[in-house]
């Protein structure tokens, strides 16, 4: 094979395969991630019962519309940059090198968290149906092997392919809540349906720190669309459309269940009710309403839940590793793609690897899976994410003022900067509500241990890219320019033409 043949070959290699999703299945992949039935059962009665305040479906309004305000610039952002890093990426054109290794270090740590989380609560949701209907005792770890064997497979798959089967089983999870929502909406505990839940003063109570957190939480995904953006037909449009539907279409869910549950249970009833019964609520309350078969139907598409959260979070974590194997950050044989499947097969099998290490240790160690490893990996995972999200709208902010790209000062300046502001408040609440978020003791030391991960990921990506400045210089030049390096194809379009060199983002 002549050089310029193996060059060619290799380019293919370190690009995941274009024009494979439209908006419908990035849209799929968010809800996914989004868990949306998972979050119905377990978030929203969490919510009700620690914080003891009816506001829930207010506090999921309010992250709708911060979330939305954030992905203003966030989006316009994902029209100049297209890359499979996102947050690594964007962090990077804004703040800099040593951030953008930082960010991609700390998002590694938080979707790694989310996902392997996952593997903990699959085994409890499916053991008990698996022992009613069949007669089979079996350890959850056993049902997280076989959970993580399919993901793994479906991981080295066409993009496409995950997204098809995605599709499936969120339908059915959407079509389930909203059919618990309905009934219980018609079985009103009083005489009337009570909108006391959907009043704003209920957003002014103590406790409102912890309910706008956990509902942040129940948003965690919307943000990996720009992740798909290098997989995606028509980018600039597909990644914005995909975006804004995932917001709105997540936030109607929760509000309407969480509000619905309310109107069935009576809004003085709700909190202790929740105390009660915990994750059980939703299934409670269709029991009553529509019979024990649709309480089957509904923890069947529970465990489906999971498992399409599954799916979508090793796609994600994937395509970071890939991103950062592509430009040499992590080792190089990471950012190389399957020439059939333009998956990213060496990245999707170490986090494979990884998920498999930390299944052995629980069920070695006798580890809590719900408590231990799903509740509190998973809620540190998604403040993680919240810390991320903050981070990337200081770098949008930083970047449209250095490079205006045609954008409107809606856009580049005022929607990214307010965003900025109510962000950097919800992470201050999180941290001081986060023994709240995790139930432990206000001195416990995971309080502190369980976020302070995130702190230790960004010294070491900082330390990490003054090393490759200092030793590995062309690494590190290359940081940030994605498929640039693969392809000669710049990972910015300012002005939707070629720029000259002196018009591309200075990156320190």
């Amino acid at each position: 094979m002549s050089h310029s043949s193996r060059l060619g070959a290799d380019r293919v290699s370190r690009t995941l395969a274009s024009n494979r999703l439209g908006v419908p299945a990035v849209v799929f992949f968010v809800l996914s991630a989004a868990t949306p039935l998972t979050v119905v059962a377990g978030v929203v009665t969490t919510g009700f019962a620690v914080t003891g305040i009816i506001g829930l479906p207010i506090a999921f309004v309010a992250i709708a519309l911060l979330l939305a305000l954030f992905s203003v610039g966030y989006v316009a952002m994902s029209r100049h940059i297209t890359n499979a890093g996102a947050f690594y990426t964007y962090v990077t054109h804004g703040l800099g090198r040593p951030a953008g290794v930082a960010a991609a270090y700390m998002a590694l740590l938080a979707y790694n968290l989310l996902q392997v989380g996952l593997y903990g609560i699959i085994g409890i949701a499916a053991g008990p149906k698996l022992d009613e209907w069949f007669g089979i005792t079996v350890d959850w770890w056993v049902i997280a092997l076989v959970a993580w064997a399919i993901v793994g497979i479906l991981g080295v798959l066409r993009i496409d392919v995950n997204g098809t089967i995605l599709a499936v089983l969120l339908l059915a999870e959407m079509a389930i809540i909203l059919i618990y929502a309905l009934a219980s909406l018609g079985n009103p505990a009083g005489d009337d349906v009570s909108f006391e839940a959907l009043q704003v003063g209920n957003l002014f109570e103590s406790g409102v720190g912890a309910i706008l957190v956990l509902a942040v939480l129940g948003f965690v995904g919307f943000e990996a669309s720009v992740v798909y953006s290098e997989e995606s037909r028509n980018p600039k449009r597909t990644i914005a459309l995909a975006t804004y539907i995932s917001i709105a279409v997540v936030a109607g869910v929760y509000v309407l269940a969480s509000w619905a549950m309310t109107v069935a249970a009576g809004p003085d009833n709700i909190v202790g009710m929740a105390q009660e019964l915990q994750n059980g609520v939703i299934f409670v309350q269709a029991d009553e309403f529509l019979g024990g078969t649709w309480v089957d139907i509904g923890e069947i598409l529970f465990v489906t839940s999971v498992f399409a959260a599954m799916i979508s979070f090793h796609n994600t974590v994937a395509r970071y590793v890939f991103a950062l194997g592509r430009e040499r950050v992590l080792p190089s044989a990471l950012g190389r793609t399957s020439p059939s499947s333009g998956a990213p097969v060496a990245a999707s099998i170490v986090q494979s690897v990884i998920a498999l290490v930390v299944i052995l240790i629980y069920a070695f160690f006798d580890l809590d899976p719900l408590v231990q490893l799903f509740f509190n990996l998973g809620t540190t995972g998604g403040f993680g994410v919240l810390a991320l999200v903050t981070l990337t709208s200081v770098a949008v902010i930083v970047f449209f003022a250095r490079h205006p790209s045609g954008e409107n000062v809606w856009r580049r300046a005022i929607g990214p900067v307010l965003a900025m502001i109510l962000l950097v408040i919800v992470v201050i609440l999180a941290i001081s509500n986060y023994d709240i978020l995790i139930g432990v003791a206000s001195d416990a030391p995971e309080r502190w241990i369980l976020p302070g991960l995130f702190v230790i990921a960004a010294l070491a990506g900082l330390l990490w890219a003054q090393f490759l400045k200092s030793a590995r210089p062309d690494v590190y030049e290359a940081i940030g320019q994605g498929a640039n390096a693969a392809t000669g194809i710049s990972v910015l379009d300012l002005s939707g033409q070629e720029e000259d060199e002196q018009d591309q983002p200075s990156l320190r």
